[in-house]
């Protein structure tokens, strides 16, 4: 992952986007690090114009399809990208994986976070080791 966010189950996920991409630092190998991506695949619970909006303004390309199909005139959105959001998918099976993650026994944000990201080094050993 190149950023992530843990909150509590309370607020919508939507409403916790803009905070999530605030964390994505991607290093370089020169310069700063990037902190936007170019496109944003999400699932149909992100679909929100203003949010779509909020993407644009920013530079990024927002590959969301709509929770209704609304017949549009003009061109399509492309949503190509979309395709690939089984990976994503994947990654939360190998969370699941972690029995302390999917059962959140800590109330305490940091720990739990402290908990993503030993999970998250588990996984990419396990692949190096293979």
């Amino acid at each position: 992952p190149i950023g992530g966010m843990v909150a509590s189950a309370q607020p919508a996920e939507l409403r916790l986007a803009e905070a999530t991409l605030q964390t994505i630092r991607v290093p370089r190998r020169r310069g700063r690090p990037r902190t936007r991506p170019q496109v944003l695949v999400a699932d149909k619970g992100y679909d929100s114009n203003a949010f779509r909006q909020s993407l644009w303004r920013r530079g990024i390309r927002p590959c969301i399809p709509r929770r209704r199909h609304q017949p549009r005139r003009g061109r399509q959105p492309d949503l190509s990208p979309y395709r690939c959001r089984w990976v994503i998918e994947r990654t939360f099976s190998w969370l699941g994986h972690f029995r302390r993650l999917v059962v959140r026994y800590e109330r305490c944000v940091e720990v739990y976070w402290a908990f993503v990201v030993v999970a998250f080094i588990l996984i990419c050993l396990a692949r190096i080791v293979k």
